[in-house]
């Protein structure tokens, strides 16, 4: 119950996901990624052992191919499991289990691969890749954001959603954007309200980090006259 966009922005070599479900804490389950290597979903009947095996054989430098086959092959439930993943060279791979009941698909573009299970039809993940293949010049961010809506415009899921989250990484070994939403309608709206917040603060979290010493005091807020 579950769809996303896994994606490289050719330009920075950030990898990101945009991921949304009508169940609870998608953004713990399902989405991973790692700086420099790649990322990878996990979705129906989640296994959240399946994301950081995926990065490990990414990181090994094994393509998006190769690591979606090995993951299909050791797992315990392949036929019950949906899996997608993409490599430092933009290559891009997904496994949809047969013995998934909902509708499910999945779809590849450049630099990125779209999934979807319990979705109201086949054209859901193709919506989201489209709308990223067609976005030229918006920020990547936003056009994570934007396949999410994308998702959802082609018809989204079967019931609503109620989380959304959305993952990013770039140079360091630590996200550069790690935003979840639970339990709320229209889930998809408030992660773009939390970016919008955060997005004035990322390179700040960045600097506190790498040179500390750099970091300028906040001021104190004025005193209100009475």
């Amino acid at each position: 119950m579950t769809f996303s966009l896994i994606a490289r922005d050719e330009k920075t070599g950030m990898f990101g996901i945009g991921i949304a479900t009508s169940s609870i804490a998608v953004g713990n389950r399902c989405p991973w990624a790692r700086a420099k290597v790649g990322a990878v979903t996990s979705q129906h009947r989640s296994d959240i052992r399946l994301g950081p095996k995926g990065l490990d054989f990414l990181s090994a430098g094994l393509s998006a191919e190769e690591t979606v086959r090995r993951l299909i092959a050791e797992s315990e439930f392949p036929d019950q499991r949906q899996v997608a993943a993409i490599d430092r060279d933009g290559g891009t791979a997904f496994y949809t289990g047969p013995k998934i009941p909902s509708i499910n698909s999945g779809y590849q573009g450049v630099n990125c691969v779209s999934t979807g299970n319990v979705i109201a039809n086949l054209d859901v993940p193709k919506a989201m890749v489209e709308y990223f293949e067609g976005s030229a010049g918006v920020p990547f961010v936003e056009k994570l954001l934007g396949a999410i809506d994308a998702g959802l415009a082609a018809g989204g899921e079967t019931q609503p959603i109620m989380s959304a989250a959305l993952l990013v990484v770039d140079e360091q070994d630590w996200p550069l954007v790690d935003l979840r939403v639970d339990l709320e309608p229209e889930p998809q709206v408030k992660l773009r309200q939390l970016w919008e917040a955060y997005e004035p603060q990322l390179e700040h979290f960045i600097v506190q980090v790498l040179r500390p010493n750099e970091v300028k005091p906040r001021k104190a807020p004025e005193p209100v006259q009475a």
